[in-house]
């Protein structure tokens, strides 16, 4: 303590202008002193008032915010290793503890950088500790919401499905009785998609049409292209594709004129798999959206694992039109740079590689992905998504004459898809 530092009794700080008694209910923290007697004991106690405040002088606060900063903008600008480790190294800095706000953004902002590095695990587990530390820090709703967005998200692309949607549901209930906001919509749009892939579609509809005519009632871009997003897949997973490919386009429409470029290169990913899905023969057009999305990709903050998604997406349209040489390229150069990828993201690009391998006519080669996404699958919680792959494994199985691993893949599908 500086008082004692400076040799100085209670009394002796107090006065004239203070009562001992009040400078020691300012130590002890039963009393928070005004700004005019912040300033009045720094001049006295020959410091800062920032450093009597937190513990760090004028230069070393500077430091940090700075240092935060960088951080953060390498984040913002898609250099996410880097990212990481300036996060990591501030973690490390003890004088960030006595700045709690300062603290609070660089523990979000290294979760953020571990999701956007593909080190899902490790995101989780800094994302929980902050939940668990929210309530005791007094953080406000705004930054209570951003983790659980982050942490429903983080849950989703794990494959934990379970504990997404627990996230998600929890924090919709306690925040949404202070009135819904762009947050919370974007926080409901999440857990609708977590919903999508376990393939609870009474729950998703349900979500997705109160979020639709909560959107429409705040009338803001932000939650309208929110609510809409994943409303498409939800009615692209009942049987509703042309309604799906249509709600998609009204939030390109409205993303297109207000949104950043990150995000319209992620909403014209999920155009394109809309489209493949529902409009396989529009090839032409489908070619004209991706290369939108690359371009958009290359203009924008897109870590590692969106670029990841949109060549795997890419190189399944080159599988469609017969060039499975380009698909490998594309997919072995796409795979290469990850570490801690998500499951299902992996298995996808092993099945793309076994198609490709097989138009090829290495039925070896193709054997060995499928080995691979099996193995990848084996780890991943039931879902809808899991039997979809499952499907398409067997399927693929079948096609180069495996028939006992085909069996085997049809039913572990069944018994993700619950029969």
């Amino acid at each position: 303590m500086m008082r004692r530092q400076r040799g100085l009794s209670q009394a002796q700080l107090a006065h004239p202008e203070l009562s001992d008694s009040y400078v020691s209910l300012i130590e002890s923290g039963k009393r928070t002193p005004t700004p005019g007697v912040l300033e009045l004991l720094a001049r006295k106690l020959d410091c800062s008032v920032t450093y009597l405040v937190n513990g760090v002088t004028t230069e070393q606060l500077s430091e940090l915010e700075l240092q935060v900063g960088y951080a953060s903008l390498a984040l913002e600008n898609g250099e996410v290793t880097e990212a990481r480790d300036r996060y990591a190294e501030l973690l490390r800095d003890q004088s960030l503890s006595a700045v709690p706000s300062l603290k609070y953004r660089a523990e979000f902002g290294y979760a953020l950088a571990l999701e956007a590095c593909g080190e899902l695990e490790a995101a989780a587990r800094q994302l929980v500790e902050l939940q668990d530390l929210g309530e005791a820090r007094g953080l406000e709703s705004s930054s209570r919401i951003a983790i659980a967005i982050a942490l429903c998200r983080t849950y989703r692309e794990l494959g934990d499905l379970s504990e997404s949607v627990n996230a998600g549901e929890r924090a919709l209930q306690q925040e949404s009785v202070h009135g819904w906001t762009d947050d919370l919509v974007e926080l409901g749009s999440t857990l609708l998609g977590a919903y999508y892939k376990r393939g609870d579609l009474m729950r998703g509809r349900q979500l997705a049409s109160e979020l639709l005519e909560i959107a429409d009632r705040l009338g803001t871009p932000r939650s309208r292209v929110a609510a809409v997003w994943n409303a498409a897949f939800i009615a692209d997973a009942v049987g509703q594709g042309d309604e799906a490919i249509a709600l998609i386009e009204r939030a390109l429409a409205i993303h297109g004129e207000t949104g950043d470029a990150r995000n319209l290169a992620r909403l014209r990913g999920a155009y394109a798999m809309l489209l493949i899905r529902n409009r396989p023969e529009d090839v032409e057009q489908i070619r004209q959206m991706l290369g939108k999305l690359q371009r958009d990709l290359a203009e924008s903050a897109a870590g590692t694992i969106d670029v990841a998604r949109c060549e795997v997406i890419i190189a399944r349209i080159e599988v469609m039109i017969g060039d499975p040489a380009g698909a490998i390229a594309r997919v072995r150069g796409a795979m290469t740079p990850l570490t801690g990828a998500p499951r299902n993201l992996l298995a996808e690009a092993n099945m793309l590689l076994a198609n490709a391998y097989l138009l090829r006519g290495e039925s070896d080669e193709a054997a060995a992905e499928l080995v691979s996404a099996a193995d990848r699958l084996e780890k991943m919680q039931a879902s809808r998504p899991a039997a979809e792959a499952w499907f398409g494994v067997a399927e693929l199985q079948d096609r180069i004459g495996d028939s006992e691993a085909s069996s085997e893949s049809y039913r572990r599908a069944l018994a993700c898809a619950g029969l």
